[in-house]
């Protein structure tokens, strides 16, 4: 069962840029509870279907008869929820057996987000430089906030997943689920410049159809393009505290700021469930309520 655990725990580190402290409590969480559901369960590698809702709230019972705090329980809970929620969009499990279950949950973190004006600075701060390096850079960043995509999705693209004639690009989610996401004129104009002038110029004897490649003419590791963006993000004066997933929370919340419909949200983001892009109406109505603020005359 803790393989499920490790590979969850490198999603973290990876994707989402979680702490050394995240992570280890994660680890000392999840490798509880996987643990539990292998010795006292009697659960092997690939029985994560057979955990449900009763399993979960045995484990929760047995937490409270060794006499965890009620805010430790919570905590771990809120450990497995996240790895069910990993779970679910890798297509290891059909469904969270933990939805259903009552506990003390924690508050669930908002995800950070760039404001547009943000957006704009950070892409400025790429759009100068003719290098091969520099157009790959911009169009990365350009493609991340045009689509939406997982930093691990856009590094895994390979030159035919792009159809600059239709205006979309090809490609697979968690659980290898493939969707096809529209990009804009912008990203287009940039994405073609790139392959007609910068990749020509970057392609090495390690090539092969790759869309981004690093210095040695290889793909572009997702490691590889976190240092590009922390760069830009420096270049571009923002201080806040940023992930790989803070271009693809800012698209969902732009889009939704905009007036785009969730579920065409859910499609473009190829959530699993709309309950995750959920999460993105509390950013929204946050605006929204900022706006309403600052705009009625009696709200000062």
């Amino acid at each position: 069962m803790r393989q499920a655990v490790d590979s969850f725990i490198d999603y973290m580190n990876v994707e989402r840029n979680a702490s050394p402290n995240t992570l280890a409590a994660y680890r000392n969480d999840l490798y509880q509870f996987a643990d539990y559901l292998a010795e006292e369960r009697g659960l092997g590698a690939g029985d994560w279907r057979s955990v449900d809702g009763e399993t979960v709230r045995a484990y929760l019972l047995r937490l409270h008869e060794h006499g965890y705090s009620d805010a430790t329980r919570a905590r771990k809970i809120a450990s497995a929820r996240s790895l069910f929620g990993f779970l679910l969009e890798d297509g290891y499990i059909s469904q969270d057996p933990a939805e259903y279950v009552a506990s003390s949950r924690l508050g669930r973190s908002l995800p950070d987000t760039l404001s547009v004006e943000e957006i704009e600075r950070l892409l400025a701060a790429a759009a100068s430089g003719d290098s091969p390096e520099e157009m790959r850079d911009r169009t990365m960043l350009e493609l991340l906030y045009a689509t939406g995509m997982r930093v691990s999705e856009l590094v895994a693209l390979d030159v035919e997943s792009v159809d600059l004639e239709q205006g979309s690009v090809r490609c697979f989610g968690k659980g290898s689920k493939e969707r096809i996401v529209p990009i804009h004129a912008q990203a287009i104009r940039h994405l073609r410049s790139y392959l007609e002038e910068a990749r020509p110029q970057m392609v090495g004897n390690a090539s092969d159809g790759s869309l981004f490649l690093n210095q040695r003419g290889g793909r572009l590791s997702r490691q590889g393009l976190w240092l590009i963006l922390k760069r830009y993000v420096g270049l571009a004066n923002i201080t806040r505290k940023l992930t790989p997933h803070t271009l693809r929370h800012s698209f969902a919340t732009h889009l939704l700021q905009g007036g785009a419909p969730l579920r065409h949200v859910q499609e473009l983001l190829g959530h699993a469930s709309i309950t995750t892009t959920q999460v993105y109406t509390h950013l929204t109505s946050e605006h929204v309520r900022s706006e309403y603020d600052g705009a009625h005359p009696r709200a000062g």
